[in-house]
């Protein structure tokens, strides 16, 4: 069986310690990028390897042009997915201590480059440390494999993208940060408070139970029809600040059988990197 959205800790304690399985650690923090490493050296799931946001799932910043969080180059990426023994036939889990947050980030990722056997693990390390399972400290590695990608076409748009269809009723835009920094109240990361003129508040941490689990299918189902009513899912593009957390509920619509959103990887931090482009603020217009 494949697990292609959502893992329990429970089916991944029977399969941790399979060769076929890759289980990556991808807690990381934004105030302090050296914590998710620390914390993965201290104490993960055996056999883990550790995937830091900034230098495995990043590629470099070009101040004035990308955003915190540019996707990397596909080529350094498939080699580090074949450093990590990551190949056809291998059941991928990504789990973090933000209820996906971060995992979400190389879920989208390997699913872009055409493997779909990759699944976060649904409440991630507090559930798995929750349930006393075993733990182990120390880096570790896998043995290289050779990852043939398979990139998909349209599950990305950028920035002129958004540009072009601003105006048009068919761009159906989604801001899945925290309400505050969506109406432009609050901003402690970027330098410019707001969002995108047309898009909706949506915050990913919603899609959350009280647990840092998943809320469930019917749950998330109810939510994202009425968010999304009968809107296409190929005309619903999502953001955030730097196209990590947008992947949640890229996650969120997956898990419950919509496919075909797109994420605009560049998000926030992008858009304001040229002041020319347009700002709003307030509540959902």
């Amino acid at each position: 069986m494949a697990y292609t959205t959502l893992i329990s800790a429970e089916e991944l304690a029977e399969h941790f310690e399979d060769d076929d399985w890759a289980v990556v650690d991808c807690r990381f923090s934004l105030a302090d990028p050296a914590l998710g490493r620390a914390q993965y050296l201290s104490s993960h799931i055996p056999g883990a390897i550790y995937a830091h946001l900034d230098e495995d799932l990043s590629g470099a910043v070009v101040p004035g042009v990308t955003g915190r969080h540019p996707l990397p180059d596909p080529i350094v990426f498939v080699r580090t997915l074949s450093r990590w023994g990551i190949a056809d036939g291998v059941q991928v889990v990504a789990y973090d201590n933000l209820g996906g947050a971060m995992a979400s980030r190389l879920w989208w990722m390997l699913r872009q480059q055409g493997h779909d056997q990759i699944a976060v693990l649904n409440g991630g390390w507090p559930q798995w440390e929750l349930a006393g399972y075993p733990v182990a400290a120390g880096a570790e590695s896998r043995p290289p494999r050779t990852f043939v990608p398979a990139p998909r076409a349209g599950d990305v748009v950028t920035t002129e993208y958004i540009q072009q269809r601003l105006e048009s009723p068919d761009l159906h835009l989604y801001d899945v940060r925290a309400p505050e920094r969506y109406r432009g109240e609050v901003e402690l990361i970027d330098p410019v408070a707001g969002h995108i003129p047309g898009a909706v508040s949506a915050p990913y941490a919603d899609n959350m139970a009280a647990d840092g689990c998943f809320k469930s299918i019917e749950e998330l189902r109810a939510r994202y029809e009425q968010l999304i009513n009968d809107v296409a899912a190929e005309d619903v593009v999502f953001y955030c600040g730097s196209g990590v957390t947008s992947n949640h509920s890229l996650l969120a619509l997956e898990h419950i059988g919509i496919r075909g959103a797109k994420l605009y990887a560049g998000s926030w931090s992008q858009w304001i990197a040229n002041p020319d482009r347009p700002v709003a603020t307030g509540p959902n217009p």
